[in-house]
């Protein structure tokens, strides 16, 4: 018992003694003036008989004392009833706040679980089926991280009445927690029906969300599981409605997508990578190998980016663009990045001093404060100078964290690390990292280089590209050349270098080395088509 019920229950007793008190306490007294009324009227004229107590005197103190009693049980029959209604009460608002999220008003989990429940119970009308609807705000977490948790929870609560506004009669809108909500929705002529559901959603929140003076866009992804079709138990409903969250979440805006088969065996199936990506980093058995970047004017190799290569003794080779989103989820790549510039350092030990190494920077490594001075450490353990070292990044991946990206590259680039912008015209803001972010390097996206031979657009695109990183003093380079026709085109263009398949595959740390032996200090590669070994 806490210490306001301890002390709420010695008020109780003192009240009830003090009750007890004040009727025993009058009734003494008017007990007391009755005889000392009857005594002084009569004293010294009454006998030895006369001075016990008379029939009207004994009448008269149980008169006053069942009047006392009934004053006192009538008293402590109101306290109690008044007791009872306060704890029915509180019993009640326990329940309900057992059931209901505290800061929306929305039911909870809880109460959601056992609707869930009644209505797996409870199958639909025949052609019909319940729809399970997972909803996860999009550009939340920025918000919180910006404006603060306060103007977060204004947000959301303005999502649940938009929320609540959109549902159905009948339909039950709940709160998980942070930034998910989920909606059941029973009675759906089909899928048609949940996709029209699922639209509402997307469409109340497509409208701007204004707390004070701020105004914030926020979008969703929904997954849909449909009920029994999809599952017959609440936990198989969740997982199921999760994993089609997972991929509309992958869209990076607002969608929508159903349950499928195939989503949960590609479920599992990361699910397995992962496991088996922690025992490959352990073992060492992830490889770094090189993709030499080529001068288009003299074949000569100015430089090698090194990217993790993973041969799984069952899956064979797995895709790095398989495997690092994994390893950013998982919380796998601070390691497998430090491993990879480690491997990559040592291997550029072996080359010229004019030879660059090229090296990925990953979206959830620019979170990391320590990563500057460790970059700077791991090239001074290797005898490197910083200017040998190019920094490649993403747009996608600076447009996540543009204060930290701006912090992290500018604190490199100052001490003399090269920083290039990865896949150059696929972003949608090129132009403002261009002139707000200081690099020295552009890489056009081999999107653009496969087409350019074939169609004019894709050509023309190139040589505005390369315009634009002339004009601004930067080196333009080209990935995934294939051909000698691009090659041609691109050398044309005034493109300085490039890499890709024409000029080799990817080639171990020892094939590196091996490239600048036997008086082959300048790098050249006459013969192209380099083999991995």
């Amino acid at each position: 018992m806490d210490a306001g019920k301890i002390w709420s229950s010695m008020r109780r007793h003192r009240r009830s003694i003090g009750d007890f008190s004040i009727i025993l306490a009058g009734i003494l007294v008017v007990a007391f003036l009755c005889f000392e009324i009857d005594v002084f009227l009569t004293e010294g004229s009454v006998t030895r008989s006369e001075e016990t107590l008379e029939l009207d005197e004994v009448l008269l103190l149980g008169g006053l004392l069942a009047s006392g009693m009934l004053v006192f049980s009538y008293r402590r029959y109101g306290e109690q009833r008044r007791e009872t209604q306060r704890r029915v009460v509180a019993e009640q608002t326990a329940r309900e706040l057992a059931f209901q999220d505290g800061l929306t008003g929305l039911p909870n989990r809880r109460q959601f679980d056992e609707a869930l429940k009644a209505a797996l119970a409870a199958p639909p009308r025949a052609g019909a089926a319940h729809g399970l609807l997972l909803l996860d705000l999009n550009g939340f977490k920025q918000i919180n991280d910006v404006h603060g948790h306060g103007v977060g929870d204004e947000v959301l609560i303005v999502v649940a009445h938009r929320l609540m506004s959109a549902v159905r009669d009948g339909d039950l809108v709940a709160r998980f927690g942070g930034d998910e909500f989920a909606i059941l929705a029973r009675h759906l002529v089909g899928p048609e029906a949940a996709t029209d559901v699922a639209l509402r959603f997307i469409q109340v929140l497509e409208q701007p969300i204004r707390t004070d003076n701020l105004q914030h866009q926020v979008g969703a992804g929904i997954g849909i599981a449909l009920l029994p079709e999809d599952a017959t138990t609440a936990d198989e409903a969740l997982r199921k409605a999760d994993v089609a969250l997972y991929r509309a979440k992958a869209e990076r805006r607002s969608a929508m997508r159903f349950f499928e088969e195939h989503m949960d065996e590609r479920v599992r199936e990361r699910n397995l990578i992962e496991q088996q990506l922690r025992a490959a980093l352990s073992s060492g058995a992830i490889e770094t190998v090189f993709h030499p970047n080529v001068d288009l004017k003299t074949r000569a190799i100015v430089g090698f980016e090194a990217v993790p290569r993973w041969i799984h003794p069952t899956f064979g080779e797995v895709p790095a663009e398989r495997f690092i989103p994994i390893a950013e989820e998982a919380g796998m790549i601070h390691e497998l990045a430090e491993r990879q510039l480690l491997a990559a350092c040592a291997a550029a030990r072996r080359w010229p001093e004019h030879v660059t190494l090229s090296i990925d920077l990953f979206p959830s490594q620019l979170k990391n404060r320590d990563l500057k001075a460790r970059v700077l450490q791991i090239l001074a353990e290797n005898g490197l100078a910083p200017q040998r070292l190019e920094i490649e990044i993403t747009e996608s991946a600076l447009v996540q964290d543009l204060e930290a990206a701006q912090e992290l590259l500018g604190g490199l680039r100052k001490e003399g690390v090269r920083i290039a912008l990865d896949n150059f015209g696929t972003g949608y803001s090129s132009l403002y990292h261009l002139r707000n972010f200081k690099l020295d390097k552009i890489k056009i996206d081999r999107s653009f280089i496969s087409s350019m031979v074939s169609k004019e657009e894709s050509a023309a695109i190139v040589n505005a590209l390369v315009g634009l990183g002339e004009g601004l003093g930067l080196t333009v380079a080209a990935e995934g050349i294939d051909d000698t026709r691009q090659s041609v085109s691109l050398l044309g263009s005034g493109c300085e270098q490039g890499q890709g398949r024409f000029f080799s595959g990817a080639i171990t740390a020892d094939a590196t080395a091996a490239i600048f032996a036997q008086g082959r200090e300048s790098g050249l590669l006459t013969v192209n088509r380099q083999s991995l070994r």
